[in-house]
């Protein structure tokens, strides 16, 4: 006999629960792409690739993802090491470090705009110092960059901190014992264990990033083909009522997306299979 389609639980209410949850998404997530996709179609296809097939959307599409992309990589290497320490260290103002992880959650993203743009402007905290250096920040790329990777390190610690948390320090300390230098242990025990965490948290920051808009907006100085992100100039385009060529670029980012989250995906998918081999 084939194995079943569905695994049933002990626990009662498969149907209930089920259906609450297809609801829930149906309202919350295939919806508005469905209307997105629906709007898109009665646009064109040719008509979209005309919207799009412009230097100054293309311009944004690629800083929004490039950036986008950056900012992940740097949180997966930082928010991986920041977990690490809040977990396995005990020190003076643990807590409080801890507790201001979640800070970019709370915190509006208008606010932490304006408070990153007035840190990094020529006359800020950090940016006169710079701006002595001849280093610019504020109204820059690099001041995009600052601010997707402030809304996006707590998504990679916040993901990996339990994993880090159910590591047994006998795991270590055997590698040790076998004559397992640390790096290689790192790289051989620890590092595939917090695989499909860390690549769960730089999935999530970097959708965080991708769509961005309130923290970016005030630091990035907005110039067309420069520091024009792609979600300020769907913004354009709705304020200018043209919701076609708001719809046209929101359905490239939707593909973007889309591919590198498949990608991504692959790549967990393939790391759990090298773990279950190992």
């Amino acid at each position: 006999m084939g194995r079943p389609l569905i695994h049933r639980s002990p626990m009662p209410g498969l149907g209930l629960s089920m259906g609450i949850t297809l609801t829930m998404l149906s309202l919350v997530v295939l919806l508005p792409i469905g209307a997105l996709l629906w709007r898109g179609a009665s646009f064109g296809p040719g008509n979209i690739w005309e919207v799009v097939n412009r230097p100054r959307v293309w311009a944004a599409l690629f800083l929004s993802f490039r950036l986008s992309l950056l900012a992940a990589l740097f949180n997966l290497v930082f928010g991986v090491l920041l977990a690490w320490v809040l977990v396995r260290y005990r020190f003076p103002g643990r807590r409080l470090l801890d507790a201001a992880v979640d800070l970019p959650f709370a915190l509006p993203t208008a606010v932490a705009g304006i408070a990153l743009t007035a840190l990094y402007a020529p006359n800020g905290f950090f940016g006169a110092p710079l701006a002595a250096l001849g280093i610019k920040i504020a109204y820059t790329q690099w001041g995009i960059l600052i601010a997707l990777i402030f809304v996006g390190l707590p998504f990679v610690t916040r993901t990996v901190q339990p994993v880090i948390g159910e590591i047994d320090r006998e795991v270590e300390e055997a590698s040790a014992t076998l004559g397992a230098r640390r790096l290689y242990t790192l790289r051989r025990v620890i590092a595939p264990m917090l695989a499909p965490a860390a690549l769960t948290g730089f999935a999530l920051a970097l959708a965080r990033a991708v769509g961005e808009y309130g923290s970016v907006i005030f630091i990035a100085g907005n110039i067309p083909l420069v520091t024009e992100i792609a979600p300020l100039l769907i913004v354009i385009q709705l304020e200018e009522f043209n919701y076609d060529a708001a719809t046209a670029i929101g359905i490239a980012m939707l593909l973007i997306s889309f591919a590198m989250l498949m990608a991504i995906n692959l790549i967990q998918v393939w790391s759990r299979r090298r773990i279950g081999h190992v």
